[in-house]
């Protein structure tokens, strides 16, 4: 169904404005010195790599997207995805928690809050201030999954916020995130930056997962939470617009995780075709068919982030929604691969290709899950989709 992106880049660079060199390897000397260790603390014990996150932030940044006014690099959305592709090649854990920090970031540059842009946008771009994003609510909630689950009420100078959120991830007293609340229980909505330690919030980890155990995920009960007037990202009168401005990115920037997830899959293969392609071969999947899949994805990937990079206005969503869910179904497919390349040796609790099929469904249930984005591109096209036709 999708066809190879005719403005795809031209070098070996997937973003269309290559970092410099030593930047480049500074991101690849700290994958391997400081990520590589913790992987397995991360995915059997429920380690969460907070030192990581904010050595990222001071090294390469989470502002890719973010003018330097403001933090961050101007580098354009391909530079995030980039980040957190390298990362997710490594541990998709640790990439959705730098996917949570970039939304936080990406809500952030597309507000037009003074307070928010100049005071705390810059210290989330270095990773001095930590950032969730609560907004699968949200988006579930605009495709008629479920009801907005924080209520807001309009008191002096801000507003009021009760209900509960069940899984929040990236989050913690020291931390902040995003909300969105319905306004009196009617049908405007608003968004807004909350500290962890606010006075009435409450945050439980009473849920314990696989493979993403370490990303700091917890339930929040909102008691008449203060939301002052400096911390709102969107006013309910500016919502629709603000909501048309991230939609994009913020799903586009999701494919990150499935591609360093696909591409750890094919190296996965290549390893296990070093003493098993004699019978490997009879596999439907084989290096070179995942590997041109991934190609295909990466392409239209980063085209389309150059397109939002040119204009935030909400186009191109049904292009967004197509590829997300050929991401998903690629990831889940070279996982598989990956693991039937690898045989019984891919059960061993040490060998990453068990983790990465337990990681690759997370990739396909993270909201938008694959079956809300088929369901929304039902929505815009009246068809329903088998497969992508891309994975």
């Amino acid at each position: 169904m999708l066809s190879e992106a005719t403005n795809a880049p031209s070098s070996t660079q997937p973003w269309a404005k290559p970092r410099a060199s030593d930047t480049s390897m500074s991101l690849a000397r700290l994958i391997s010195e400081e990520l590589a260790p913790q992987v397995m603390d991360i995915d059997l014990k429920g380690h969460y790599p907070e030192i990581f996150l904010r050595r990222l932030g001071e090294t390469q940044g989470f502002g890719g997207a973010v003018s330097p006014a403001f933090g961050g690099t101007g580098e354009g959305l391909g530079s995030v995805i980039a980040q957190m592709e390298a990362v997710s090649g490594e541990c998709l854990s640790t990439g959705f928690l730098i996917w949570c920090q970039s939304s936080c970031v990406w809500y952030l540059d597309n507000s037009d809050n003074p307070f928010l842009k100049h005071e705390i946008l810059p210290k989330l771009c270095k990773g001095a201030l930590i950032g969730g994003t609560a907004l699968s609510n949200l988006l579930k909630s605009r495709s008629g999954i479920e009801a907005l689950r924080l209520n807001a009420r309009a008191v002096p100078g801000g507003y009021r916020i009760n209900g509960t959120l069940p899984w929040v991830s990236n989050i913690g007293r020291d931390h902040v995130f995003a909300i969105a609340a319905t306004l009196d229980g009617g049908n405007t909505t608003l968004m807004g930056l909350v500290r962890g330690d606010a006075e009435g919030l409450t945050l439980r980890q009473n849920a314990h997962f696989v493979a993403l155990e370490g990303t700091a995920t917890m339930a929040c009960q909102f008691q008449d939470v203060f939301l002052p007037q400096e911390m709102v990202i969107c006013e309910p009168e500016h919502f629709e617009a603000y909501f048309n401005r991230i939609r994009g990115g913020l799903i586009l920037a999701q494919m990150g995780m499935g591609l360093g997830l696909a591409k750890a899959c094919v190296q996965l293969m290549k390893e296990a075709n070093t003493k098993l392609y004699h019978v490997n071969r009879y596999l439907d999947d084989q290096v070179e068919d995942i590997e041109a899949a991934l190609i295909l994805a990466r392409q239209r990937t980063y085209a389309l982030a150059r397109q939002i990079d040119r204009q935030r206005d909400g186009g191109g969503v049904m292009e967004i929604l197509e590829l997300r869910i050929a991401g998903s179904e690629l990831a889940l497919r070279a996982a598989q691969a990956a693991m039937l390349h690898m045989g019984a040796k891919g059960y061993l609790l040490r060998n990453p290709a068990q983790r990465r099929l337990r990681e690759a469904y997370f990739v396909a249930i993270v909201s938008p899950a694959l079956k809300h984005l088929k369901k929304e591109l039902h929505a815009l096209t009246g068809q329903d989709l088998a497969s992508s036709g891309v994975a």
